[in-house]
């Protein structure tokens, strides 16, 4: 019997012993494997590439027969994708500059759209990188650049992710009609000009994620995830592992330098599914300051839906497969219903072999994710869903559990999760679930996404102490839960009501999970959906001020999603003083039709355009090409925000068709 009908009939058993409803938790019995031992590695290229020609020869002989199921399981992008590599030293060196990006984990950077660096933000907009000087209680754009190898042609690439460190500036993308992921290197001068560096590509397959971001940065490595789908209908499909190239002005697949040689390919026990999908899943580090950026990268080969996280010390990847329906005679109660089998894998960021261990179900994103400071992995889980590429994030189904294992647990991937590492938990009726850790605790509710008309009926959420045996709390907001943000060691819940949008804070304490209080802004939805979108300023223990980018809500109007929605901008202030809100209003975009910016790439913003800033004391508000400063004032009245100046930073016509940099003047 394979390892893979072993765990599955396991995983039968043990779901009816805890008495669930479907077979969501992956229960085998632990394997042969030692606890501490690490996966294997392939020896040699010869032993990788048969392995893969097995799957291949395996998937095209049956082919026929499961064409049809094949068109239904997840697909791969078609365009393989390219490479990357890295830079040179820094020229002016920056000090650490204050974090104005809302990222999951403290001292890890997640790629955004704004950036602080010195006295300058740095805005990527469109396909170029703007800066305007903040420094000195000033506000002036200083300089424009394009995003892009100068004299390349942007076509079919979008540039989403931003990341600062030092004077380095850098630019991730995503390029289809080069074939992967680029990175543009740019220097920071200290009056705020851009000047281009160079262009690299990372060969891969595209990484979007509606809510994921593909790059991070833990001090001055480059960190990134990304996917290489092994199609059986390719001759050769090992030949699209990752590589990398500097951009010299062409695209030919020679000039990539393999950077993941089969030695640092690692795998489980399990047999791969012929006909599926496979997908080498790859973290590559490259290291800012070596002398010519040398990137390393590590894979695990499995099946192709995944969801990842990054924590302080390692990368996790959640791989998930689809077990069908069996084609047998026996009779329906007896036969397996769909699921998904999956493993979790966590890749050290030191170097090490990884190390993983076999699940089932599927997280909702990597919110769902906390690998916390006893020790220990949690995840939330879903019964079933793709992954989180392509909107997936918001299509898991199921019923839910809560996986909580110590992370001596993890092997070579033989040993699967046992029943006692699951607890069961609520499931929200609709789909879209939010999930977010938040301190001790675990919060989760849904939108109801079934429907965006106004007027949807609100669905609970809940609030658990993951590492303490009570039960789940519910929380009864009164508006959908489109977003779960942390306000110090308590939460707010945001979502809309009817028309509206609603604000409630959570206090969480050692003695329960309680509604505090509830905001309503009136006729507004979300500007933005990611979790950059917002930003927490705390003032003191019990104190602080939060922002959110906001749309004017329409009948059967949905949440504003990505940046594409054309109502006017706006960022929302509140203060929250005991978690008791005190609304100080809005900062506004001008209501004025855009002008043409001549834009060449990137021409949607998929990654949103507005945000909230807080530099000490100093509040802002990027709205498009605006950034606009606000005071908050008191009298007798109460707080405030009035807008004390704004400044513009498109580019100006002369700027947009040359596309060299140069201050504004």
């Amino acid at each position: 019997m394979t390892t893979r009908r072993r765990l599955l009939m396991n995983t039968l058993g043990t779901w009816a012993a805890c008495g669930l409803p479907g077979p969501l938790l992956a229960a085998a019995e632990p394997g042969p494997a030692e606890s501490g031992k690490a996966l294997a590695a392939y020896s040699n290229e010869r032993e990788f590439v048969q392995a893969v020609q097995r799957w291949r020869n395996a998937s095209l002989q049956s082919q026929q027969r499961r064409r049809r199921e094949l068109s239904m399981a997840q697909g791969a992008p078609e365009a393989p994708a390219m490479s990357a590599k890295a830079m040179a030293p820094a020229a002016a060196d920056f000090k650490a500059a204050e974090s104005i990006t809302n990222v999951q984990t403290a001292g890890v950077d997640e790629g955004g759209i704004v950036k602080h660096a010195g006295d300058f933000l740095v805005i990527l907009r469109r396909g170029r990188l703007f800066t305007v000087r903040v420094g000195g209680n000033r506000l002036e754009p200083a300089a424009m650049v394009d995003a892009y190898a100068p004299g390349s042609n942007p076509q079919g690439a979008w540039y989403d992710e931003l990341l600062i460190a030092g004077s380095t500036v850098v630019v991730i993308g995503y390029s289809y009609a080069r074939g992967g992921t680029e990175i543009g290197l740019f220097t920071l001068g200290r009056d705020g000009s851009l000047s281009y560096r160079s262009t690299h590509h990372l060969r891969s397959f595209d990484y979007y994620s509606s809510r994921n971001y593909a790059s991070r940065l833990i001090g001055r490595k480059l960190i990134f995830y990304t996917p290489s789908h092994l199609q059986p209908r390719d001759e050769r499909p090992w030949e699209q592992l990752p590589g990398l190239r500097r951009w010299q002005g062409t695209a030919t697949p020679p000039e990539f330098q393999r950077i993941l040689p089969a030695t640092r390919i690692y795998r489980t026990d399990d047999d791969f599914t012929p006909g599926e999908p496979l997908a080498l899943h790859t973290v590559t580090q490259i290291d800012l300051d070596s002398p010519e950026l040398e990137a390393e990268s590590t894979a695990v080969l499995g099946p192709a839906g995944r969801v990842f996280y990054v924590s302080q010390g390692a990368v996790y990847v959640w791989t998930s497969a689809l077990a069908r329906r069996s084609k047998t005679s026996l009779p329906d109660e007896l036969r397996p219903e769909e699921r998904s089998l999956s493993a979790v894998f966590r890749l050290p960021l030191d170097g090490g072999a990884p190390r993983a261990l076999k699940t089932a179900g599927v997280p909702i994103d990597q919110m769902s994710f906390l690998e916390d400071a006893g020790g220990h992995l949690n995840v939330l889980l879903r019964e079933s869903g793709q992954g989180e590429a392509m909107w997936g994030a918001e299509r898991t189904q199921g019923s839910m559990v809560l996986l909580r294992v110590a992370l001596a647990e993890f092997g070579d991937g033989r040993a699967a999760a046992r029943p006692g590492h699951y607890r069961r938990v609520p499931a929200p009726a609709g789909g879209a679930v939010q999930n977010r850790f938040v301190g001790d605790w675990l919060l989760w509710g849904s939108a109801n996404a079934g429907s965006w008309q106004a007027g949807d009926r609100a669905e609970p959420g809940w609030a658990l102490r993951f590492a303490q045996p009570a039960e789940p709390q519910p929380l009864q907001p009164g508006h959908a839960i489109e977003r779960i943000e942390a306000l110090g060691s308590d939460a707010v819940l945001v979502g809309r009501t009817g028309a509206d949008l609603c604000f409630t804070s959570v206090d969480l304490t050692h003695r329960g999970a309680r509604i505090a209080d509830r905001h309503v802004q009136p006729q507004a939805v979300q500007g933005e959906t990611r979790s950059h979108g917002f930003f927490y300023r705390p003032v003191a223990s019990d104190e602080g001020v939060l922002g959110l980018p906001v749309l004017g809500s329409r009948p059967g109007g949905r949440p504003g999603f990505h940046g594409r929605d054309p109502g006017a901008a706006a960022v929302v202030y509140l203060r929250q003083r005991a978690l008791r809100f005190v609304p100080l209003g809005r900062l506004d975009a001008t209501a004025r039709p855009p002008r043409d910016d001549a834009c060449k790439a990137s021409c949607v913003d998929w990654y949103g355009n507005a945000r909230p800033i807080f530099l000490g004391e100093r509040v802002f508000a990027l709205l498009g090409y605006e950034l606009v400063e606000g005071r908050i004032d008191t009298d007798a009245d109460g707080e405030r925000i009035d807008e004390s100046r704004r400044v513009s930073f498109a580019p100006r016509s002369r700027m947009a068709l040359d596309g060299r940099a140069r201050p504004f003047d």
